[in-house]
């Protein structure tokens, strides 16, 4: 461990859209923002190949550019933006410390947690190919649901959210194959009634994902096994959508702050309050709902404001 102390007035943890937008408000509120990247500096959205969604870019743009001009943004009003990420803290006392790195220790007035969340992936080679040339393979309907209508896609899961991403999906493509790898829905059973009723969403129950088909670059077809008969066929798809969950980047707060069964930050409703005065969470870390670039933002607009007004009534 180093014997080198750093104090800082708002350290901003995580780089996505929540994190920049918590720093763009607190540099302009001078309260000289440290942030830190994280193991994925600009966080899911470096995934995504075209946004189309966020207020403001007519004709869309990547979410590596997006996330490049955000940062430029935030250091254009004095965001300290380092390398590195948080490997432990202590919330116990009156002094918010965080361990970058195992090695340094700073000491916070406040911290702003914008780790977000990590889409859980089947793991298949095919599936991760295609995930990174952005030709077919995505955990977000809702963000990308709209470059495949009118085609035939593919989602597996089988709870609430593979459900409504279904019914989504279904709005918008002409056939919508669900593979449930079980012999059950885990959703609501209101959601499972909406999915059986909706006329282009073939269900296929107790079915694995065998592999992503395509032609290295975009995707044509899903290769499925029915576990009852032990037949492989291929299903016609050039879009495969994962919805098998997400898991927060919450880990390291576990001993602090109040968390749900799944690891998401409970926060104070209308707020953004972790149960620690003078932590703040902000975007998909605390948001199991939305999980959109743009609500993100909102939330980290409004943990930079709860910083500064925290401050203020200190001072």
């Amino acid at each position: 461990m180093s014997n080198t102390v750093e104090n800082i007035k708002c350290l901003i943890i995580g780089s996505g859209p929540a994190g920049y937008t918590a720093a763009i408000y607190a540099a302009r509120a001078n309260m000289n923002p440290v942030l830190y990247q994280g193991t994925q500096p600009g966080g899911q959205l470096t995934t995504t190949n075209e946004v189309e969604n966020f207020p403001g870019y007519v004709d869309g743009v990547t979410g590596p550019e997006m996330m490049v001009q955000l940062q430029q943004q935030a250091q254009r009003f004095g965001t300290d933006v380092r390398d590195g990420w948080a490997t432990k803290v202590d919330f116990s006392g009156g002094i918010h410390k965080v361990w970058i790195n195992d090695t340094k220790e700073l000491h916070c007035e406040t911290v702003i947690i914008s780790t977000g969340a990590t889409a859980k992936y089947l793991g298949l080679p095919s599936e991760q190919h295609y995930l990174q040339t952005g030709g077919g393979v995505s955990a977000c309907a809702v963000c990308d649901g709209f470059f495949y209508r009118n085609q035939e896609v593919v989602i597996v899961g089988a709870g609430d959210s593979a459900c409504e991403e279904a019914h989504y999906l279904s709005k918008l493509c002409t056939k919508v194959t669900m593979l449930v790898r079980s012999e059950s829905f885990r959703a609501s059973k209101i959601m499972e009634e909406r999915v059986r009723k909706t006329d282009n969403i073939t269900i296929l129950m107790n079915h694995d994902t065998v592999e992503v088909l395509g032609d290295g670059q975009v995707v044509s077809a899903v290769k499925a096994k029915n576990k009852t008969t032990g037949e492989i066929f291929d299903i016609p798809a050039t879009g495969f959508f994962v919805a098998i969950g997400h898991k927060p980047n919450t880990d390291i707060f576990k001993d602090f702050l109040n968390l749900d069964e799944t690891g998401y930050i409970l926060n104070t409703p209308g707020t953004s309050k972790t149960n620690i005065a003078g932590v703040f969470v902000a975007g998909d870390a605390a948001d199991h709902v939305y999980r959109q670039a743009i609500t993100a933002a909102g939330t980290g607009c409004m943990a930079a404001l709860d910083a500064e007004r925290y401050i203020a009534a200190k001072e």
